[in-house]
Protein backbone atom coordinates (compact mmCIF):
# COMPACT_ATOMS: atom_id res chain seq x y z
CA UNK A 1 0.00 0.00 0.00
CA UNK A 2 1.27 3.02 -0.93
CA UNK A 3 1.48 6.16 1.97
CA UNK A 4 -1.12 9.10 1.26
CA UNK A 5 1.82 11.44 1.30
CA UNK A 6 3.55 10.05 -1.49
CA UNK A 7 0.35 9.54 -3.78
CA UNK A 8 -0.63 13.05 -3.08
CA UNK A 9 3.00 14.49 -3.40
CA UNK A 10 2.82 12.40 -6.87
CA UNK A 11 -0.37 14.17 -7.89
CA UNK A 12 1.34 17.61 -7.34
CA UNK A 13 4.06 16.53 -9.01
CA UNK A 14 1.67 15.26 -12.47
CA UNK A 15 -0.36 18.31 -12.00
CA UNK A 16 3.11 20.79 -11.55
CA UNK A 17 4.30 19.63 -15.31
CA UNK A 18 0.57 19.55 -16.98
CA UNK A 19 0.76 23.60 -15.63
CA UNK A 20 4.22 24.52 -16.47
CA UNK A 21 3.68 23.12 -20.10
CA UNK A 22 0.16 24.22 -20.14
CA UNK A 23 2.28 27.64 -19.29
CA UNK A 24 4.73 27.18 -21.89
CA UNK A 25 2.13 26.61 -24.94
CA UNK A 26 1.03 30.23 -24.02
CA UNK A 27 4.58 31.84 -23.72
CA UNK A 28 5.60 30.41 -26.78
CA UNK A 29 2.50 31.03 -28.71
CA UNK A 30 2.85 34.86 -27.46
CA UNK A 31 6.56 34.88 -28.54
CA UNK A 32 7.72 35.65 -25.34
CA UNK A 33 10.11 32.05 -25.63
CA UNK A 34 11.43 31.73 -28.90
CA UNK A 35 13.66 28.46 -30.07
CA UNK A 36 11.87 24.60 -30.48
CA UNK A 37 9.88 23.57 -27.28
CA UNK A 38 8.76 20.17 -26.82
CA UNK A 39 6.26 19.07 -24.27
CA UNK A 40 5.56 16.06 -22.23
CA UNK A 41 1.46 17.03 -21.98
CA UNK A 42 0.00 13.38 -21.51
CA UNK A 43 3.41 11.61 -20.54
CA UNK A 44 2.96 12.72 -17.11
CA UNK A 45 2.82 9.62 -15.68
CA UNK A 46 6.18 7.87 -16.53
CA UNK A 47 8.37 10.41 -15.35
CA UNK A 48 6.47 10.79 -11.94
CA UNK A 49 5.77 7.13 -11.32
CA UNK A 50 9.50 6.62 -12.17
CA UNK A 51 11.53 9.31 -10.19
CA UNK A 52 9.04 9.05 -6.77
CA UNK A 53 10.85 5.62 -6.15
CA UNK A 54 14.31 7.73 -6.43
CA UNK A 55 16.82 9.13 -3.97
CA UNK A 56 18.76 12.74 -4.73
CA UNK A 57 21.87 11.02 -5.53
CA UNK A 58 20.40 8.77 -7.95
CA UNK A 59 20.88 10.37 -11.39
CA UNK A 60 18.83 10.45 -14.64
CA UNK A 61 19.72 11.42 -18.51
CA UNK A 62 16.91 13.28 -20.21
CA UNK A 63 15.62 13.73 -23.97
CA UNK A 64 14.54 16.58 -25.80
CA UNK A 65 10.98 16.47 -23.77
CA UNK A 66 12.86 16.55 -21.25
CA UNK A 67 10.61 19.21 -18.56
CA UNK A 68 8.70 16.81 -17.02
CA UNK A 69 11.74 14.65 -16.22
CA UNK A 70 13.75 17.47 -14.70
CA UNK A 71 10.55 18.73 -12.66
CA UNK A 72 9.72 15.17 -11.02
CA UNK A 73 13.35 14.64 -10.26
CA UNK A 74 13.32 18.14 -8.05
CA UNK A 75 14.29 20.79 -10.84
CA UNK A 76 13.28 24.25 -9.70
CA UNK A 77 10.82 26.08 -12.21
CA UNK A 78 11.91 29.13 -11.66
CA UNK A 79 15.37 28.34 -12.38
CA UNK A 80 14.01 26.40 -15.49
CA UNK A 81 11.89 29.50 -16.50
CA UNK A 82 15.08 31.44 -16.78
CA UNK A 83 16.63 29.06 -18.90
CA UNK A 84 13.76 29.10 -21.13
CA UNK A 85 13.77 33.03 -21.23
CA UNK A 86 17.43 32.94 -22.38
CA UNK A 87 17.95 34.72 -18.65
CA UNK A 88 21.44 34.58 -17.17
CA UNK A 89 19.67 33.52 -14.00
CA UNK A 90 18.85 30.39 -15.69
CA UNK A 91 20.00 26.65 -14.98
CA UNK A 92 22.58 26.84 -17.95
CA UNK A 93 22.75 30.63 -17.43
CA UNK A 94 20.19 31.15 -20.41
CA UNK A 95 22.62 29.21 -22.94
CA UNK A 96 21.09 26.14 -22.93
CA UNK A 97 17.46 26.56 -23.56
CA UNK A 98 14.56 23.84 -23.12
CA UNK A 99 16.82 20.91 -24.70
CA UNK A 100 19.42 21.23 -22.80
CA UNK A 101 18.39 21.85 -18.66
CA UNK A 102 20.68 20.27 -16.17
CA UNK A 103 21.48 20.52 -12.43
CA UNK A 104 23.73 18.00 -11.26
CA UNK A 105 23.25 18.58 -7.40
CA UNK A 106 20.22 16.90 -7.76
CA UNK A 107 20.99 14.09 -10.39
CA UNK A 108 19.59 15.54 -13.56
CA UNK A 109 22.61 15.16 -15.96
CA UNK A 110 20.66 16.98 -18.59
CA UNK A 111 18.39 17.06 -20.98
CA UNK A 112 19.67 16.10 -24.63
CA UNK A 113 18.43 17.73 -27.91
CA UNK A 114 20.59 14.72 -29.64
CA UNK A 115 18.46 11.58 -30.55
CA UNK A 116 19.72 8.75 -28.29
CA UNK A 117 22.71 10.70 -27.03
CA UNK A 118 21.12 9.95 -23.31
CA UNK A 119 22.18 6.71 -22.82
CA UNK A 120 25.55 6.31 -23.75
CA UNK A 121 25.79 9.03 -21.12
CA UNK A 122 23.57 6.51 -18.86
CA UNK A 123 25.69 3.26 -19.15
CA UNK A 124 28.56 6.18 -18.22
CA UNK A 125 27.11 7.36 -15.22
CA UNK A 126 25.81 3.82 -14.09
CA UNK A 127 29.49 2.57 -14.57
CA UNK A 128 30.93 5.00 -12.05
CA UNK A 129 28.06 4.31 -9.47
CA UNK A 130 28.96 0.95 -9.90
CA UNK A 131 33.16 1.42 -9.54
CA UNK A 132 32.23 3.20 -6.60
CA UNK A 133 30.63 0.77 -5.07
CA UNK A 134 27.41 2.36 -4.16
CA UNK A 135 23.71 0.92 -4.65
CA UNK A 136 22.91 4.06 -6.30
CA UNK A 137 20.83 3.73 -9.53
CA UNK A 138 20.44 5.31 -12.93
CA UNK A 139 17.53 6.00 -15.24
CA UNK A 140 17.54 7.17 -18.54
CA UNK A 141 14.32 7.80 -20.75
CA UNK A 142 14.36 7.74 -24.22
CA UNK A 143 11.83 7.67 -26.84
CA UNK A 144 10.68 5.32 -29.51
CA UNK A 145 12.26 7.12 -32.32
CA UNK A 146 15.59 6.90 -30.65
CA UNK A 147 15.34 3.51 -29.81
CA UNK A 148 16.70 2.32 -33.38
CA UNK A 149 19.58 4.44 -33.07
CA UNK A 150 23.34 3.18 -32.59
CA UNK A 151 24.32 4.30 -29.63
CA UNK A 152 20.97 3.21 -28.02
CA UNK A 153 21.86 0.01 -28.58
CA UNK A 154 25.15 -0.15 -27.91
CA UNK A 155 24.27 1.44 -24.48
CA UNK A 156 22.50 -1.32 -23.92
CA UNK A 157 24.87 -3.76 -24.57
CA UNK A 158 27.40 -2.22 -22.51
CA UNK A 159 25.17 -2.08 -20.04
CA UNK A 160 23.75 -5.74 -20.11
CA UNK A 161 27.36 -7.19 -19.99
CA UNK A 162 28.74 -5.28 -17.08
CA UNK A 163 25.59 -5.79 -15.43
CA UNK A 164 25.52 -1.85 -15.20
CA UNK A 165 22.53 -0.16 -12.66
CA UNK A 166 20.35 1.52 -15.09
CA UNK A 167 16.92 1.32 -15.73
CA UNK A 168 16.30 1.97 -19.54
CA UNK A 169 12.68 3.70 -18.92
CA UNK A 170 10.91 3.51 -22.95
CA UNK A 171 8.20 6.34 -22.99
CA UNK A 172 6.54 4.88 -26.54
CA UNK A 173 4.06 7.79 -27.26
CA UNK A 174 3.56 5.72 -30.93
CA UNK A 175 4.98 8.31 -33.18
CA UNK A 176 8.73 9.48 -33.69
CA UNK A 177 8.67 12.95 -34.63
CA UNK A 178 6.13 12.41 -37.38
CA UNK A 179 6.32 8.80 -38.41
CA UNK A 180 4.05 5.99 -36.43
CA UNK A 181 5.88 3.47 -34.64
CA UNK A 182 4.47 0.98 -36.91
CA UNK A 183 6.46 2.48 -39.76
CA UNK A 184 9.85 2.93 -38.27
CA UNK A 185 9.72 -0.76 -36.22
CA UNK A 186 9.12 -4.43 -36.91
CA UNK A 187 8.07 -4.66 -33.55
CA UNK A 188 5.00 -4.26 -31.14
CA UNK A 189 7.29 -2.91 -27.95
CA UNK A 190 10.23 -1.75 -26.72
CA UNK A 191 10.90 -4.43 -24.30
CA UNK A 192 10.90 -7.46 -26.71
CA UNK A 193 14.59 -6.02 -27.66
CA UNK A 194 15.67 -6.78 -23.84
CA UNK A 195 15.68 -10.40 -25.02
CA UNK A 196 18.81 -9.53 -27.30
CA UNK A 197 20.31 -8.32 -24.17
CA UNK A 198 19.68 -11.03 -22.03
CA UNK A 199 18.19 -8.84 -19.58
CA UNK A 200 14.83 -8.18 -18.07
CA UNK A 201 12.33 -6.20 -20.79
CA UNK A 202 8.66 -4.95 -19.30
CA UNK A 203 5.97 -3.10 -20.75
CA UNK A 204 3.24 -1.34 -18.95
CA UNK A 205 0.46 0.97 -19.72
CA UNK A 206 2.56 4.38 -18.91
CA UNK A 207 -0.55 6.54 -18.35
CA UNK A 208 -0.81 4.61 -15.17
CA UNK A 209 0.98 5.74 -12.90
CA UNK A 210 0.69 3.15 -10.12
CA UNK A 211 1.50 0.48 -12.64
CA UNK A 212 4.42 2.38 -13.87
CA UNK A 213 5.85 2.80 -10.29
CA UNK A 214 5.02 -0.95 -9.22
CA UNK A 215 7.50 -2.09 -12.28
CA UNK A 216 9.39 0.95 -12.04
CA UNK A 217 10.18 -0.42 -8.33
CA UNK A 218 10.95 -3.93 -9.30
CA UNK A 219 13.66 -2.70 -11.78
CA UNK A 220 15.17 0.01 -9.94
CA UNK A 221 15.53 -2.68 -6.72
CA UNK A 222 16.90 -5.42 -9.12
CA UNK A 223 19.23 -2.67 -10.48
CA UNK A 224 20.17 -1.38 -6.61
CA UNK A 225 21.31 -5.21 -5.79
CA UNK A 226 23.73 -5.18 -8.43
CA UNK A 227 21.52 -7.61 -10.97
CA UNK A 228 22.18 -4.71 -13.92
CA UNK A 229 19.86 -2.94 -16.15
CA UNK A 230 16.05 -3.34 -17.12
CA UNK A 231 14.12 -2.14 -20.31
CA UNK A 232 10.69 -0.52 -19.14
CA UNK A 233 8.67 0.03 -21.50
CA UNK A 234 5.63 3.01 -21.38
CA UNK A 235 3.16 3.36 -23.24
CA UNK A 236 1.96 6.47 -23.32
CA UNK A 237 0.77 9.27 -25.73
CA UNK A 238 1.86 12.88 -26.58
CA UNK A 239 -1.18 14.98 -26.21
CA UNK A 240 0.24 17.83 -27.99
CA UNK A 241 2.37 18.12 -31.62
CA UNK A 242 5.98 16.89 -31.78
CA UNK A 243 6.86 20.55 -30.86
CA UNK A 244 4.88 23.79 -30.58
CA UNK A 245 3.67 24.66 -33.69
CA UNK A 246 3.56 20.87 -35.41
CA UNK A 247 0.42 20.93 -37.12
CA UNK A 248 0.09 17.49 -36.92
CA UNK A 249 -0.89 15.77 -40.31
CA UNK A 250 0.56 12.35 -39.44
CA UNK A 251 -2.92 12.24 -36.72
CA UNK A 252 -6.29 13.26 -36.42
CA UNK A 253 -7.88 15.54 -34.04
CA UNK A 254 -10.42 12.43 -32.68
CA UNK A 255 -7.17 10.27 -32.18
CA UNK A 256 -6.12 13.21 -29.62
CA UNK A 257 -9.40 13.52 -27.88
CA UNK A 258 -9.43 10.03 -27.33
CA UNK A 259 -6.40 9.94 -25.45
CA UNK A 260 -7.97 13.22 -23.16
CA UNK A 261 -11.00 11.30 -21.90
CA UNK A 262 -10.68 10.49 -18.06
CA UNK A 263 -9.62 6.72 -18.55
CA UNK A 264 -6.38 7.48 -20.59
CA UNK A 265 -5.39 10.64 -19.76
CA UNK A 266 -2.81 10.07 -16.51
CA UNK A 267 -3.83 13.21 -14.23
CA UNK A 268 -7.54 12.79 -14.54
CA UNK A 269 -7.42 8.85 -14.01
CA UNK A 270 -4.67 9.30 -10.83
CA UNK A 271 -7.41 11.85 -9.84
CA UNK A 272 -10.19 9.62 -10.38
CA UNK A 273 -8.64 7.04 -8.45
CA UNK A 274 -7.35 9.25 -5.00
CA UNK A 275 -11.29 10.72 -5.09
CA UNK A 276 -12.81 7.20 -5.51
CA UNK A 277 -10.42 5.91 -2.53
CA UNK A 278 -10.93 8.77 -0.52
CA UNK A 279 -7.41 9.91 -0.02
CA UNK A 280 -8.24 13.56 -0.92
CA UNK A 281 -11.38 15.65 -2.45
CA UNK A 282 -11.94 18.07 -5.20
CA UNK A 283 -11.54 20.44 -2.58
CA UNK A 284 -7.77 19.19 -2.37
CA UNK A 285 -6.74 19.05 -6.13
CA UNK A 286 -8.37 22.70 -6.17
CA UNK A 287 -6.50 24.14 -3.95
CA UNK A 288 -2.96 22.16 -5.19
CA UNK A 289 -3.65 23.55 -8.48
CA UNK A 290 -4.08 26.90 -6.91
CA UNK A 291 -0.65 26.75 -4.98
CA UNK A 292 0.83 25.60 -8.59
CA UNK A 293 -0.43 28.19 -10.36
CA UNK A 294 0.95 30.89 -8.33
CA UNK A 295 4.13 29.18 -8.34
CA UNK A 296 5.20 29.41 -12.10
CA UNK A 297 3.37 32.81 -12.29
CA UNK A 298 6.00 33.59 -9.44
CA UNK A 299 8.48 31.84 -11.89
CA UNK A 300 7.61 33.71 -14.93
CA UNK A 301 7.96 36.95 -12.96
CA UNK A 302 11.55 36.01 -11.97
CA UNK A 303 12.80 35.01 -15.71
CA UNK A 304 11.44 38.26 -16.74
CA UNK A 305 12.63 40.49 -13.92
CA UNK A 306 16.33 38.56 -14.42
CA UNK A 307 19.10 39.88 -16.39
CA UNK A 308 19.99 38.68 -19.73
CA UNK A 309 23.74 36.91 -20.05
CA UNK A 310 26.61 39.63 -20.78
CA UNK A 311 28.39 39.43 -23.82
CA UNK A 312 31.61 39.31 -21.33
CA UNK A 313 30.25 35.53 -20.69
CA UNK A 314 30.07 34.58 -24.22
CA UNK A 315 32.46 31.62 -24.35
CA UNK A 316 32.29 30.65 -20.56
CA UNK A 317 30.72 27.38 -19.36
CA UNK A 318 31.17 26.67 -22.97
CA UNK A 319 33.22 23.12 -23.54
CA UNK A 320 34.16 23.66 -26.98
CA UNK A 321 34.09 26.98 -29.57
Amino acid sequence: MIDKDVLMDMVVVMMRIRRFEEKLLRLTAEARISGFVHLYIGEEAVATGVCSLLRADDVITSTHRGHGHLIAKGGQTKLMMAELFAKSTGYCKGKGGSMHIADLDIGILGANGIVGGGPPLAAGAALAQQYQGTDNVTICFYGDGSSNQGTVHEAMNLASIWSLPVVFVGENNGVAEFTHQSDHQNIQSLAERATAYGIPGVSVDGNDILAVREAASEAISHARKGNGPTILECRTFRIGGHFVGDPEPYRSADDVKAWQAVDKDPILRFQKYLLDNQVCTQHDLDACRTRIDEELAAAVRFAEESPEPDVSELLTDVYAN
